[in-house]
């Protein structure tokens, strides 16, 4: 029986309750989208774009960083499986703060054991967290000047990343310019929303979000001397797990020492902090969607993401130890799932069915060798489209949780300290600057009118006497902030 079929309007999708967890299986509870499906298919190619870093990082071969690679494919579905409606993904901006700290061990046994330690302690962490429901108060209390600033600089850290020195853009950069710019006009284009709304090739176009984008990569890239044409393999792909349990895990090099987990502590709080930016974009991601999309009620709960992602961290620590980490939320593809979410149930009938389709479509790429073998020329290229369309999103989220002129101020300084310093600093930096300029109201802040998204919701505005700067949009309280 197909029990989608029957949710109720303003209902949620059918589901199995198991305590925190609601279980949601493909065809029973939720339609399967092929659309998405297609896209996962060919976005397989930012999963493996882990790949090189894990054989930078720590010499690790092809097969077994594949192994590594598919382990958390197949944890990646545990999110809509047990009621957390993502996309998830990797911990993106902390990966350079993760990748400087284990190069302080030497490579081989020592560097492995400080990637375990370090992983393992960040899963327990979140386990922590969501299963004494803390987490859920961490998100409310954190004052919003900061949650703003850490959410921006992720943004532009991410974006740091392609356009840096040496960064993903310098060794692509015709390809990237092209695929980014398309795929810019496809998602976020109004011009382009008026195209998919007359329907036909346009409409079929518009539902395949960036599939049609990473084709387009495979094509360009060698025409431009960026990238070599595809060798396309024919058959299953082969992981080696022996090899990842044997040299990469606690079976092959047992457990890190005690002063491993203790001078990891800086380092997960730090990318704690990041994640907890990533926490803060899907609820906001999915709130947008909930707002546009009346027939299904969105339940996002920020304690049963943490259980989750916090028991991917600390599975993957055991089992094979990942440079990319396990994060609640991959920003570009839910971004594209949610934009046609919200063009209504006929294009997609739960927003389950279209996160669940995809990480089913990723992981079927990864097992076909075709697909590997086809994409793997332009994995540099995946990795940084799907981060400038975070960091997109991520400036655009982070401005708008702010309410007032100041806390865009704090941010802005919030968010350049990030990327130049770290989270430990930017967070630091946060507080401090909040203390000052809030005092007492260092959790509660100010409405200044500033964004209409405030005033809609029946905000009373608070604008200091003494501040008599405008906002911009307060003659224009009709604008839609969506």
């Amino acid at each position: 029986m197909n029990q989608w079929k029957h949710r109720a309007e303003g209902a949620e999708t059918p589901y199995i309750a198991m305590g925190p967890f609601k279980l949601r299986l493909p065809f029973l509870h939720y339609r399967f989208e092929l659309p998405d499906y297609l896209q996962g298919l060919l976005m397989c190619a930012v999963d493996l774009a882990a790949i090189p870093l894990m054989t930078e990082l720590l010499g690790m071969p092809f097969e077994a960083a594949l192994a590594i690679v598919m382990l958390n494919g197949v944890l990646y579905l545990l999110h809509h499986l047990f009621g957390d409606p993502v996309v998830p993904g990797w911990i993106t901006p902390a990966i350079p703060l993760l990748m400087a700290y284990v190069t302080t061990f030497p490579e081989g046994e020592a560097r492995v054991h400080a990637l375990i330690a370090f992983q393992m302690m960040l899963g327990i962490l979140a386990l922590f967290l969501g299963r004494t429901g803390l987490a859920a108060r961490v998100v409310s209390l954190i004052p919003s000047a900061i949650k703003a600033g850490v959410i921006m600089g992720a943004g532009l850290a991410a974006i740091v990343v392609v356009f840096d020195e040496g960064g993903r853009f310098s060794q692509y950069p015709f390809t990237i310019s092209i695929a980014v710019g398309l795929a810019f006009y496809l998602i976020f284009s109004r011009h382009f929303a008026k195209l998919k709304a007359s329907g036909g090739a346009w409409a079929t176009l518009g539902k395949l979000g960036i599939f049609p984008i990473i084709v387009l990569a495979i094509i360009i890239a060698p025409l431009f001397g960026e990238a070599p044409w595809p060798d396309v393999e024919w058959g299953i792909s082969q992981p080696d797990f022996a090899l990842m349990l044997s040299e990469y895990t606690v079976f092959g090099v047992g457990l890190p020492p005690l002063s491993m987990y203790v001078t990891a502590i800086p380092t997960v709080l730090a990318a704690y902090i990041v994640l907890f930016g990533d926490v803060l974009q899907s609820k906001a991601l999915l709130d947008e969607a909930d707002d546009m999309r009346r027939d299904e009620k969105v339940d996002y709960n920020p304690d049963r993401a943490h259980m989750i992602f916090g028991g991917r961290n600390l599975g993957m620590s055991v089992f094979g130890p990942d440079v990319v980490m396990c994060g609640p939320l991959w920003a570009a593809m839910q971004v594209v799932i949610t934009e046609r979410y919200k063009e209504g149930k006929a294009a997609m009938h739960s927003i389950f069915g279209g996160s669940g389709s995809f990480r089913w479509g990723t992981n079927t790429g990864l097992l076909l060798l075709p697909i590997v073998s086809l994409v793997q020329p332009i994995l540099g290229i995946a990795l940084a489209l799907t981060l400038l369309i975070q960091g997109y999103v991520s400036v655009r989220i982070g401005i708008m949780e702010a309410r007032s002129q100041r806390d865009l101020g704090i941010a802005g300084v919030i968010a350049a300290v990030l990327v130049i310093k770290g989270a430990t600093w930017a967070f630091a930096v946060g507080v401090l600057l909040c203390l000052l300029i809030y005092g007492r109201r260092f959790f509660s802040g100010e409405n200044d009118g500033t964004f209409t998204k405030d005033l809609t919701r029946g905000t009373t505005p608070q604008r200091p006497a003494s501040d008599s700067t405008k906002s911009l949009h307060e003659s224009d309280a009709s604008l839609d902030v969506h």
